[in-house]
């Protein structure tokens, strides 16, 4: 790893991984500068396999599975203004961390720069990238893309000072899905969130992953979740309906979510009516 500038003195990459030393022993080597590997109680000696590859890579070792709490870990340690969340089957491209500290440096109301998302050998975008330069919201003249309330988090630039600010990633969810409660929050605070195409993340799924109806069961739960916590109840309303509707995995996210909801409750806090009205409008046209 060869730090430069950017990300020795802006830039922090923050990767949350469990059990994928596979994985992150082929992507560690392709970040660059400071590097914070906080690790969800891996049982295959992943904390002590990077300390002795790895050396200057900064190591926390969690010991249990905190989910996405683990980020909000990194984050703390980061020391620098900027952090850069990555996957164990993820990477930045190079230069791509320069520019994002570059375009965060030029707009002190950006909170999260959401990067274009490239995915296998064949770097092909993620779906969600579509998504987001395609966003219907206001765009201030001063931002460098548009507005979104989502992102991926393996492929985002935050601002350490907003993101724990909010509190950063809730553990309430654990894990999938839990950008869009974190994007709302800081839009509650009067921070922007944009997506940037140029800067470029690279993403090789693991084959090491969960079963595709357990993630969107998990998903599901978080969507309906974000949702009590945020969203107007003939909202989640009509969430709850979609789910029980889409199979097995969806009513498996209903009673996912039943079984947090006392915890959802407590934490609820409606979003100020521009917010609900930009987020309602995502709903309406089917983007993020």
């Amino acid at each position: 790893m060869t730090p430069d500038r950017a990300t020795a003195d802006r830039v922090t990459t923050v990767v949350m991984t469990r059990d994928r030393w596979a994985d992150l022993s082929r992507t560690l080597p392709r970040h660059s500068g400071a590097v914070v590997v906080v690790d969800n109680g891996s049982r295959d000696g992943t904390p002590e396999l990077v300390r002795r590859h790895f050396p200057d890579v900064e190591v926390v070792a969690l010991g249990r599975n905190l989910g996405v709490v683990a980020r909000n870990v990194g984050v703390a340690r980061a020391r620098t203004p900027y952090v850069a969340f990555a996957d164990d089957d993820s990477w930045w491209r190079a230069g791509a961390l320069e520019e994002a500290a570059d375009q965060l440096d030029a707009c002190p109301d950006l909170a999260v720069l959401a990067g274009h998302t490239v995915v296998g050998p064949r770097c092909r975008p993620d779906p969600v990238c579509e998504l987001m330069r395609r966003s219907p919201l206001d765009r201030p003249a001063h931002l460098p893309g548009p507005v979104v309330l989502g992102f991926l988090a393996c492929s985002a630039v935050v601002r350490k000072a907003a993101f724990e600010a909010v509190g950063g990633f809730a553990e309430i969810l654990h894990f999938m899905g839990e950008e869009e409660l974190l994007a709302l929050d800081l839009t509650a605070r009067g921070w922007h969130l944009c997506y940037v195409e140029s800067v470029v993340a690279h993403h090789e799924p693991s084959a090491s992953r969960d079963a595709a109806p357990a993630r969107r069961a998990r998903a599901g739960r978080n969507r309906l979740l974000t949702a009590m916590m945020r969203r107007p109840w003939p909202i989640v309303g009509r969430y709850v309906v979609q789910e029980l509707g889409a199979g097995s995995a969806g009513r498996a996210a209903v009673a996912g979510a039943v079984v947090r909801l006392p915890g959802a409750l407590r934490r609820r806090r409606t979003l100020p009516a521009d917010v609900e009205a930009a987020r309602a409008l995502l709903d309406h046209v089917g983007t993020a």
